[in-house]
């Protein structure tokens, strides 16, 4: 993160002030000071313009769109409690009075006093829910009331002087903070529960008081699951954060500073540390700012003799400081969790319903999201087409997983490692990842070579090493192979990392900066900074490095300085270049001394070390190449992050750029030309080989083309030379930008119907050509309709609306198309007519005939069958649903002699499977009685042993009987017509 002084407001009258307190909805700013002052603003942001375009999102407040002050109160305003969800303000004075100010019409009114007019409130406290408020006064009363003006109940602590309180996030504990330096834990009904044990202040020895009690609600969600969020501090600068009020292992804090203040920012991420600090024999007002686990972020100073009180804003992206007479406010670029790849923004965001944080790839260009849910996410990377994200193992607390997913959040692959993921770095071929005191190596694999290696079955693997950043690798089986080597201490840890695909930098916090080449991974430079460099990058050649420290100064260090004397390469030197108050910047992917920053809210570009004039925004830089840079403004993104706007990715055009461009549409292809001459670039060029197009000036344009390597406008330039119709040459301008109604209008005009056509054939835009094809005749008109119809129910049968697509096959005579629709929309009737409408041996009717019997329709699949003389698949159809009597009729007609062998199959696997009934119901079926007899008595007979039912065995056997008897009866027939008798093997197995 980044912080800086950003407005001061002036009270007047010079009224020292004592409170201050931001609503963290509404945004309202109170503030309560000597006098009875109590004042009432809200900034409002302004809304620059650039261009033609706005400047959305500037983390810069404006001017006071409410400045009301509230009278009320006599003596100086101590305590200011705003209720966010109810939007009441509680406020009170060094005499005990209390007054609750509501909105009505705009401004601010008194709706409650009260005046206990024994003692002094101390401090005062508005639950999660805003239904309660805790007011303590000094002589140990408590009063809990309700957001209505009605008093729950009171306590009377008798021998304890209270100066603090807050409420647990669930409303269920109060916690309340003695002059003495004590804590106390009561629950919601004022009974004690028990003494909290203060580890901050082991051998600390004198008097000490409480400064600030805190417990953050968790009204935002958590950055981490049992994250610490109650924190207790103490005005000689020491402090404890713990994870709830048992904690017997707290984070243990030193600031070194006499503390004033504190207070947490929006979602428990960062804890605010106000007070003053000896310096060169005087106080200094400071500001720190910690993560929750202890973590020292940045230092900020503040002008003024004695700062009293400090507030987040809501957002928290700004803090209210009071000093003296005065209101400073503070903007604060945090470090979000976010990258870039291909078109495509990931950012990941808190949800307080849930542990897990929400990572949302969010493709700018489509505006389509696709959200992963991160349990423990650590930091990303982006590259290219692909993102990195780490995170913590839930399986081992030791263990730690980089997971690589392309643009959409597919994960492609999975590395498990055993150093904390703290900085990340990625390149197109490599991910590295850094601990304190270690980095790893993990050569990835890149999707193609993915599919290639999934297509030849074998598993993908990549190199991965590690390397303890006190080594001194030569880039020969360096790395290390006992993972307990990467938990040895370093003195000088590191820091943050950066990497092309050349050379790998790793930043530590004395300023030293180690490089290595790659892809050996070999220690080549170590170089000193004069700071601890908190943000770095590399060029694009690997020459130059940008270093932000953690002051937000941008240095440079040059990498590709001359030899020196000794014939041997220099280490390199620091550039002397300097800029303040930068939080961010990247470098030009296609020019080394272009790259682009941002200062407050300023991007500056800069060419070579020479700026540019700046553009208002506060966006966070994705992109810069072509001259043209994207940012995107996570501020905005992260008020509404599950409904990211197209508006929150800013596209920006550098200064060269621009004046091409005016010089080409105001003064002259000439005068621009020598511009880009003077400051070449593939895209000027471009613009002005573009330009040159646009007026007919083909030499030029040639030439620009050329310049800029662009080998397909050459070609078409040189297709354009061959064309005599300038009015011909005009439109395939206008097809060249993509202006294809100018295109189709010109041809038209030129009475080309047929380039018409052509062109919207090759758009794919199938409707227009029928369009065109129906407003003139032609020779080839009929073919042509046909593949446009065809092509219409093409985009309709794409798209599952086969009704419509039915339409247009007919009109294009697409048999094959038409049959499928049919069969997707159950149209059986149409099948049918296309049987008999279809000659014979048609290739189609085989395919209909399938689809009839994947339904069952077994009549419908014979005659299509046997339509285009295809018996055997007629019979297959009728034995596979079970139609033995058709099956074996359609053997009778054609003569077909198998249909004994297939019968006999058809059998023995019932028979195998045990299914004696369904065996004989198939001897019937195919007028095989005496074989069905033989099953039917076999049943008998084990229906006999079972001792079932003396009439369900009669019964069967009566059945054999009976078949036995249409056997003969069969048989007689047969005699009597004279027919020679079909034998039938009656010697095969029946049964096992």
């Amino acid at each position: 993160m980044f912080i800086y002084l950003s407005k001061k407001i002036a009270i007047p009258n010079n009224v020292a002030l004592h409170s201050i307190s931001w609503n963290q909805d509404q945004g309202y700013i109170a503030c309560g000071g000597e006098d009875g002052l109590l004042k009432v603003l809200k900034l409002e942001s302004q809304v620059f313009c650039l261009g033609k375009d706005k400047a959305k999102g500037l983390a810069a407040p404006s001017s006071l769109s409410m400045n009301q002050s509230l009278d009320g109160h006599s003596g100086s305003v101590q305590v200011v409690r705003w209720n966010d969800l109810y939007q009441k303000l509680t406020t009170s004075d060094k005499y005990g009075l209390i007054i609750v100010w509501m909105m009505f019409k705009g401004q601010w009114f008194e709706e409650m006093i009260n005046n206990r007019n024994k003692s002094v409130v101390r401090d005062m406290c508005w639950n999660k829910e805003g239904q309660k408020i805790c007011i303590i006064y000094e002589d140990g009363a408590v009063i809990v009331g309700s957001v209505d003006g009605q008093r729950i109940w009171g306590r009377d602590l008798k021998g304890s002087n209270l100066s603090n309180v807050t409420w647990s996030p669930d409303g269920k504990l109060l916690v309340f903070g003695l002059t003495n330096g004590e804590v106390h834990i009561y629950d919601n009904m004022g009974v004690l529960a028990k003494k909290m044990e203060i580890y901050c202040l082991t051998n600390v020895t004198g008097a000490i008081h409480l400064a600030g009690l805190q417990w953050y609600n968790g009204r935002d969600g958590y950055i981490s699951p049992n994250c610490p969020c109650f924190a207790v501090c103490y005005d000689n600068g020491r402090a404890q954060i713990m994870r709830s009020e048992g904690d017997d292992e707290p984070v243990l804090l030193d600031t070194g500073m006499n503390v004033m203040c504190i207070d947490w920012n929006n979602t428990g991420s960062i804890l605010t540390i106000a007070g003053t600090q000896q310096a060169e024999e005087k106080d200094v007002n400071i500001v720190q700012f910690y993560t929750p686990f202890g973590e020292h972020l940045r230092t900020l100073k503040v002008p003024g003799q004695k700062l009293t009180s400090c507030s987040w804003e809501g957002g928290g992206l700004r803090i209210a400081l009071a000093v003296d007479s005065f209101i400073y406010f503070a903007n604060i670029r945090p470090d979000y969790k976010w990258g870039y790849c291909t078109n495509t923004v990931v950012y990941a965001y808190l949800k307080p319903e849930r542990v897990e944080q929400c990572v949302t790839f969010w493709n700018w260009n489509t505006n389509e999201k696709y959200v992963k849910y991160v349990k423990c996410l650590l930091c990303m990377a982006a590259y290219g087409d692909q993102c990195c994200l780490a995170t913590k193992s839930d399986e081992s607390n030791t263990q730690y997983v980089l997971i690589l997913c392309n643009s959409i959040g597919t994960p492609m692959e999975t590395r498990y490692i055993d150093i904390e993921p703290l900085y990340l770095a990625m390149t197109s071929t490599h991910v590295f990842a850094a601990s304190k005191n270690a980095f790893f190596v993990w050569q990835y694999k890149i999707p193609n070579q993915l599919a290639a290696m999934e297509i030849g079955g074998k598993k993908p693997t990549g190199k991965e090493r590690m390397y303890h950043i006190d080594d001194t690798p030569s880039g020969v089986a360096d790395a290390i192979k006992d993972t307990s080597k990467a938990y040895i201490l370093t003195k000088d840890p590191i820091c943050c990392i950066c990497a092309t695909d050349k050379l790998l930098v790793v930043g530590r916090e004395s300023g030293n900066i180690n490089r290595y080449s790659l892809p050996q991974v070999a220690l080549t430079n170590q170089n000193k900074l004069n700071c601890r460099p908190y943000q770095i990058s590399v060029n694009c050649n690997s020459m130059r490095l940008a270093i932000i420290d953690i002051a937000g100064i941008l240095t440079f260090f040059d990498f590709s300085t001359p030899k020196d004397g000794s014939g041997q390469d220099a280490a390199g030197e620091l550039l002397n270049f300097e800029r303040k108050d930068v939080w961010d910047m990247k470098w030009a992917e296609d020019n080394s001394e272009l790259f682009a920053m941002m200062e407050k809210t300023r991007m500056y570009i800069f060419r070579n070390l020479d700026p540019e004039e700046p553009m208002l925004s506060s966006g966070y830089i994705c992109q810069f190449t072509d001259l043209e840079i994207k940012a995107v403004l996570l501020d905005e993104i992260m008020k509404d992050p599950e409904h990211p706007e197209k508006d929150c990715l800013l596209e920006m055009e550098i200064k060269s750029l621009r004046d091409s461009r005016d010089l080409l549409e105001k003064v002259g292809i000439e005068e621009a030309m020598k511009f880009i001459e003077e400051n070449p670039h593939p895209r000027l060029w471009r613009l002005l080989g573009e330009s040159a197009l646009q007026k007919q000036e083909l030499a030029t344009a040639e030439l620009a083309f050329v310049r800029c390597k662009d080998y397909q406008a050459i070609q078409f330039i040189k297709k354009l030379q061959t064309m005599q119709s300038e009015q011909l040459r005009v439109a395939e301008v206008d097809t060249y930008f993509r202006r294809f109604d100018d295109a189709e209008k010109k041809y038209m005009e030129m009475d080309r119907r047929d380039l018409a056509v052509a062109l919207r054939r090759k758009l794919g835009d199938w409707f227009r050509v029928v369009q065109l094809l129906k407003s003139g005749g032609g020779a080839g008109d009929d073919v042509q309709l046909e593949e446009a119809w065809n092509a219409i129910g093409d985009y309709y049968a794409d798209r599952q609306k086969w009704l419509s697509a039915v339409n247009y096959y007919v009109q294009g005579r697409n048999q094959e198309r038409l049959a499928e629709c049919y069969y997707m929309i159950e149209d059986y009737v149409g099948l049918e007519t296309m049987v008999s409408n279809l000659p014979e041996n048609h290739k189609l009717l085989t395919e209909i005939a399938q689809m009839f019997a994947s339904v069952g329709m077994s009549q419908q699949a014979v005659a299509a069958y046997t339509k285009c003389n295809k018996i055997k698949a007629a019979i297959d159809a009728c034995i596979q649903l079970n139609q033995w009597n058709m099956a074996i009729d359609l053997a009778k007609v054609h003569n077909v002699k198998e249909i004994d062998s297939l019968l006999v199959k058809y059998a023995q696997h019932l028979l195998e499977k045990n299914k004696l009934l369904n065996a004989t119901e198939l001897y019937k079926k195919a007028n095989r009685f005496l074989d069905a007899a033989k099953l039917l008595y076999k049943i008998a007979e084990k229906e006999a042993t079972k001792k079932c039912h003396p009439m369900r065995i009669r019964k069967l056997f009566v059945l054999c009987g009976l078949l036995v008897e249409k056997h003969n009866e069969q048989t007689r027939s047969r005699m009597k017509s004279g027919k020679k008798r079909r034998k039938f093997g009656t010697g095969w197995p029946i049964g096992r």
